[in-house]
């Protein structure tokens, strides 16, 4: 009996969470149009990620972008605006992208 404890213990885990940008970017109508590592509406977070790779200036500009919205970098769809979105989430979901969207 006592070996049964021992063989289903670690199945008593939860899961890891998901990265916070992730569930803020879930939270925030983000995966309406993005996908991790597809395109959807818009690029997959992954697509932006290589696109912005060893840009120094690229964590504000997206910020800027995610908070204002626009058009033309991706194609001719505009990003709408998330003004109602704080800072530090947008911060939070950016940083995240950056480092290529990881689901872990």
């Amino acid at each position: 009996m006592v070996g049964l404890v021992f063989a289903f213990g670690p199945l008593a885990h939860a899961a890891d969470p998901p990265p916070r940008g992730l569930t803020i970017a879930r939270t925030n109508a983000c995966m309406g149009c993005h996908a991790v590592d597809r395109k959807l509406v818009g690029p997959s977070f992954q697509q932006v990620a290589e696109k912005y790779k060893g840009n120094a200036g690229a964590s504000a500009f997206l910020a800027k972008k995610v908070k204002d919205g626009g058009s033309g970098v991706w194609g001719a769809i505009p990003m709408p605006a998330h003004p109602a979105m704080s800072d530090a989430d947008i911060r939070t979901v950016v940083d995240w992208v950056l480092v290529g969207a990881p689901s872990k």
